[in-house]
């Protein structure tokens, strides 16, 4: 599949260029969302492309929409055709990777779950026995499940800058204490659906991050992409082993091997290898294979 790198619709105005997507305006209550196959680590944007992780991405978030609309409204749409706003041509470029949602207003907080400690929970908990702020039991072990999952929140940096954790009372600041235990209590049940639903297909949910607006009624929805190989941490179970991490179907493969070079994590980013680039988005169709299947 032809990469996508950045989208080039003229027949929308766009609005907003991010790490991994482009928006454009439709009208007055609905955006269309290209997620392109730009991909980012460490908060910052690649040169590579992974070729087709736009689609796979646009597919399951869908699918997650779909799937947890009974526990929480989204902004997903379904009842436009892209076909009345874009040419031919315009549409080819997509190939399915373009979404159209409602207009809502986000809500300035990356709500992060994380059921195993893994990554900087790992090494957070390893100096103070928490994990952002949040204390632990002593005793745990690298990759092992928490005793319950945490809804530890971040705040949403621009392109560019680097996402840092809250506290959940910092969030009450920023949002009041209502709204913010509702996207806390959102995160928590989402995870939990998600996580077992992922289970019974053989891969956990290590960790993963949601994104939330509200409209003009005050009431929330999930936007954005949800429980992709982009915002989520998946394992195969089949591997999964106390005390170290699984080979991951997600850009876990991308951090490790940025990791091994000797790079500051700051804008620009070095190019990626053709081997890193297949693997990568071998290991996406495998997730979203297993997760989509047959449902």
């Amino acid at each position: 599949m032809h990469p996508l790198y950045e989208s080039n619709l003229t027949s929308l105005p766009l609005i907003n260029k991010g790490k991994v997507r482009d928006i454009y305006d439709i009208d007055e209550k609905h955006l269309l969302i290209v997620t392109t196959d730009r991909i980012s680590a460490f908060d910052v944007i690649l040169p590579t492309p992974i070729p087709g992780k736009g689609r796979i991405l646009t597919e399951t978030a869908q699918f997650w929409m779909k799937k947890t609309a009974d526990i929480i409204p989204n902004q997903l749409v379904t009842d436009i055709s892209l076909a009345d706003y874009l040419t031919p041509e315009e549409l080819k470029q997509l190939d399915g990777r373009g979404m159209v949602v409602r207009k809502l207003k986000p809500l300035p907080v990356e709500a992060i779950v994380r059921g195993y400690l893994v990554g900087s929970g790992w090494k957070e908990y390893k100096k103070t026995q928490s994990v952002c702020g949040i204390p632990l039991p002593s005793g745990l072990k690298k990759a092992q499940q928490l005793p319950e999952p945490l809804f530890t929140p971040s705040t949403k940096a621009e392109v560019g800058d680097h996402d840092e954790n809250i506290s959940f009372e910092q969030l009450v600041e920023i949002m009041g204490r209502e709204k913010s235990e509702k996207v806390r209590d959102f995160s928590l049940q989402l995870y939990q659906f998600a996580a077992d639903f992922a289970l019974e297909r053989g891969i956990i949910i290590a960790d993963t991050k949601f994104e939330f607006g509200e409209d003009e009624n005050g009431t929330i929805h999930l936007i954005d992409e949800a429980l992709t190989p982009d915002s989520s941490r998946f394992w195969p179970a089949a591997q999964y082993v106390v005390g170290k991490n699984p080979e991951s179907f997600d850009k876990q493969y991308i951090r490790d091997y940025l990791e091994s070079l000797d790079w500051d994590k700051n804008s620009p980013a070095p190019e990626l290898p053709e081997e890193v680039v297949l693997k990568t988005l071998e290991k996406y169709q495998e997730a979203q294979a297993r997760l989509t299947e047959n449902m």
